[in-house]
């Protein structure tokens, strides 16, 4: 991976909706975060444990029809609503290099889809207009002040890809 790229494809909640959802999967790391949210990176490996079936790639890459380069289909998103019934639960995706690249977004809460998915692929507004921000806030993140930028205020800064989080979360 290139020195200033970030990816990241995950699922982001408190930790006992994530451990509780995900005992006793092999492939499943749930990482803590910062605010009371946890992370839940999907890698193929978890992806293929979850539905018996590889993921599919967006052909086209996202956009704001397809906000996902990894859909989120019936399976995933019948899934997120069942994690989701007790407190919300996001489904989020980031990849950008030298400040090119999008972030997409989503949210369940009470069984269903209450947020999106947004997608934005300028990243040119403020910070705390993003759709990992907004989906932060969605699950209770509240940062300093209205300007604070929750992606920062949780730490998904500190790894730079689903792989690195993973390798974060198995040596926890």
């Amino acid at each position: 991976m290139r020195e200033n790229m970030y990816e990241l494809t995950a699922v982001l909640a408190d930790a006992a909706t994530l451990v509780r959802a995900t005992a006793g999967w092999k492939h499943a790391v749930v990482v803590p975060l910062r605010e009371g949210i946890c992370l839940l990176p999907v890698s193929g490996e978890l992806f293929t444990e979850m539905f018996g079936a590889l993921r599919k790639i967006c052909a086209d890459g996202p956009s704001a029809e397809s906000p996902f380069l990894y859909p989120v289909g019936p399976a995933l998103e019948e899934l997120l609503a069942a994690w989701s019934t007790e407190r919300p639960v996001a489904y989020v995706e980031a990849e950008f290099f030298g400040g090119d690249g999008y972030q997409s977004a989503a949210v369940w809460s009470g069984g269903t889809r209450v947020w999106g998915p947004v997608f934005d692929e300028t990243l040119a507004g403020p910070r705390t207009d993003r759709p990992i921000n907004g989906a932060l806030a969605r699950l209770g993140v509240q940062g300093g002040s209205p300007t604070y930028d929750l992606f920062d205020a949780v730490g998904l800064g500190r790894e730079r890809s689903t792989e690195g989080w993973l390798a974060r979360g198995r040596t926890l």
